[in-house]
Parts: C-alpha cells; structure tokens; sequence
C-alpha cells in the first residue's frame, strides 16, 4: 500500500508587515539590510484575537477541502509547532475542537522548524498500519510573540502561519518513497527560549530579562546546515535509486532567502525547482514546507509522478527530509 498527500492547505494572517515598519523598531537597522541579509521583503503577523490553533485550523479545513475529504474522516491529527497555544493540552487537540475531528486522535510533535515533515512521516507509517485511514497533518507556529526587536538577528526573520496535508492512500507507484530524519543534541544551544519550562519556569526576572523570547546563533546554525543537510539528502536519495538530478522541486525549509541560494548549490539541485515563499512571509517555522508546498500545488507546478523532496531544519538541531512521487488527484 503507497502512502502520500491527497491535498494541501495554508492560513496566513491578513497583517502584513513590511520591512521598513519591522526596521523601525529595531535598532541600527534599515530595510535595505533586511532584504540584502534575508531576501524577505514581508512576513505576515497573527491579530491579537488570533493564537496558532487558529491558523492551524484554517489550514487544515483548505487541505481537507483540497482533498475533498470530509472531516468525519480524519482518523488522526497531528500537530506540528514550537509555539503552541499553550503548554497544554496539546493544540492538536485545540484543532480538533475547532474543525470537528472528533473521531480523530490528537497530538502534538516538536521538532521545531523540521516538525512537519517528522509529523508526516509518523502519519505515513499510522495509515500504513491501518488500511483506509487518514491523517491530518498540520505544521503551524505564531514566532511573532516571542521575537525581540532589539535582537536584529531573529527579529528580521520571522512570520506566522500554517500549513496543512491530508494523508491518504494513493496508486501503488505515487506517494512516499522514503525519508531521512537525524538530530544533532550537541548544537541544542543554537536555537532556543531558554526559560518557561521545568528547568528555568516563567518568573518576573526570567520575563524581565527576555528569557522567554527565541534566540539563535545565526552563523553556528548556518554551518550545521551547510554541512549536514548536503549528506543526508544524498543519502536519502541513494537509497530510494535515484539522485537529486531527478528531483523535479525541491520545498526546503524557508529559514532565509540568501541561505537557501546557497544550500541548493551546496546540495546540487540547480536543476529542480526550488519553491520559495520566504521573500512574502519570511521563516514561518514549522509551517514554512507546508505553506511552499501548498503553493506549488495550487500553481499547478506539481506534475503527477514528479519527483518532490521536502527538507525542514531547525532547533534540536533537527533534521527532516522526505522524498515524495507526487500523486495528483484524481480528475485534476
């Protein structure tokens, strides 16, 4: 039985916000800066009356209608995000409640920026397992109420929003092919909020002293990725018997536009095409593959039986990558 994506959805907010309004409230910075150190020109940011279950919501009621799958019909619903509603319940289960899944299980997955492709692969292995299932897989996160804007660093980078796929069974010769997932818990420093937990809870002092917001060292996480992202993704098409050169698009991880220049040359897919959201919604966390791929999807890029390899990168450090034979649907 082959497993893949029978729809896809996203929800962004309505906010848009460019760089010239971020530059004014960061200090030493221009709009010039920005784009030349990022490539991003804007990101959208949740309404105040907005969290992530919201989006998360939104984006899986346009993949189910995508799929054209009612939502008795979800048996499972995972969650992608580091930024959760709250530190619980889980917000898969927050979803849930919004959308109506409720013959659905639900749960949450934190892998950070490469959650989503961690989600879609356990929802890969949980519909194999069950004959006739389907997953609602959700990547979403809402970056904007953890940035501090006197860090130039993060500040610049990041959006809100999500992304959703609905996981299905497809023709025996579509769906996934396989997967690559690894970690790196020795450059779990590089990327994290560091109070708010068991080890440092929220106190007055962690608050005034901006413990709770994101933090990462730019230049260290760079390096990781330019150096273990090339391997694992040759290795995982190796070992599907195939190579990048007959990748057909490649939706990576929307952390930075000048970085993602750079990591398709590192990784020798110049010949595919790399779908880039990052310049209109900047790094969008665990919803940045999702939201790509569901553009390239309605643009109608995605050609049935095409090579897709999906990369997401982030905090841990983790790693996710998935290759995929694009199924389209039937009829379209």
């Amino acid at each position: 039985m082959s497993i893949g994506i029978l729809g896809t959805g996203s929800q962004l907010p309505a906010d848009v916000r460019t760089n010239d309004e971020i530059a004014g409230r960061i200090p030493d910075v221009d709009s010039d800066w920005i784009l030349r150190k990022t490539a991003i020109r804007t990101r959208r940011y949740a309404a105040a009356h907005e969290a992530t279950s919201d989006l998360a919501a939104g984006a899986a009621r346009d993949a189910l209608a995508n799929a054209n799958l009612p939502v008795e019909r979800v048996d499972y619903l995972i969650v992608s995000t580091s930024t959760g509603d709250h530190p619980q319940p889980p917000t898969a289960c927050l979803v849930q409640n919004l959308v109506g899944a409720f013959g659905a299980a639900c749960f949450d997955v934190n892998a950070v920026c490469a959650g989503f492709v961690h989600g879609l692969v356990l929802a890969q292995s949980l519909v194999a397992l069950r004959p006739g299932s389907h997953a609602l897989v959700v990547g979403a996160d809402v970056y904007s109420r953890i940035l501090d804007f006197e860090d130039r660093g993060t500040a610049v980078l990041f959006g809100d929003g999500a992304g959703a796929v609905v996981v299905g069974e497809v023709p025996d010769d579509r769906g996934i092919v396989d997967f690559e997932l690894a970690s790196r818990g020795d450059a779990h420093e590089l990327i994290r909020v560091e109070a708010g937990g068991s080890r440092e809870p929220s106190t007055d002092r962690t608050v005034a002293d901006g413990r709770h917001y994101f933090r990462m060292q730019g230049r260290g996480v760079t390096d990781i990725v330019m150096h273990e992202i090339p391997p694992i993704l040759e290795k995982l098409v190796t070992r599907a018997g195939t190579s990048l050169g007959q990748v057909a698009h490649f939706v990576p991880h929307q952390a930075n536009g000048v970085l993602l220049g750079e990591l398709v040359r590192r990784c020798g897919l110049t010949g595919a095409q790399t779908h880039r959201t990052v310049e209109k919604y900047g790094n969008v966390g665990s919803a940045a593959v999702p939201v790509t791929l569901d553009e390239a999807n309605r643009s109608g890029r995605l050609a049935d039986g095409d090579l897709v390899l999906l990369a997401g990168f982030g905090g841990g450090i983790s790693i996710g990558a998935c290759l995929l034979r694009w199924a389209a649907p039937a009829g379209k």
